[in-house]
């Protein structure tokens, strides 16, 4: 844990760069010193229907979404969650400046009982740095 979700309109495919954004999340996740390297996941959900406000201008959108696992306090999980929306405010600055763009994002919280994972890449990523 984390996942970084990033769901986007097609309209703006080819000027999002998103691999772009996806580094910068994964970096500032990291140097949080919150979350393992080995389990921040990062992905995009390209929208091919979809409408937004009055459907008259190319207006585009992307809603992102960072899922944690249970058992951080409020106050680190915000730090963090306001540290990750100046990245994304950042990453998207240029592109904004152009077109009409709305950007969102939430963290929500995973239920403790109710998240299960099995992961190796932490193993091996130890192994790496020894």
């Amino acid at each position: 844990m984390p996942h970084f979700i990033a769901e986007y309109t097609d309209n703006i495919e080819s000027e999002a760069d998103l691999p772009g954004l996806f580094e910068k999340v994964h970096a500032c996740l990291g140097a949080s010193g919150v979350f393992p390297l080995g389990g921040i996941r990062s992905r995009a959900q390209r929208l091919d229907t979809w409408r937004m406000a009055d459907g008259k201008h190319d207006y585009a959108f992307v809603h992102m979404t960072l899922k944690v696992g249970a058992g951080r306090d409020l106050a680190t999980r915000k730090q963090i969650a306001d540290e990750l929306f100046e990245v994304i405010t950042g990453h998207f600055v240029e592109l904004q400046s152009r077109r009409l763009l709305a950007l969102s994002f939430e963290m929500t919280e995973l239920d403790a009982e109710l998240n299960y994972k099995h992961n190796n890449i932490h193993a091996f990523l130890q192994g790496q740095a020894g």
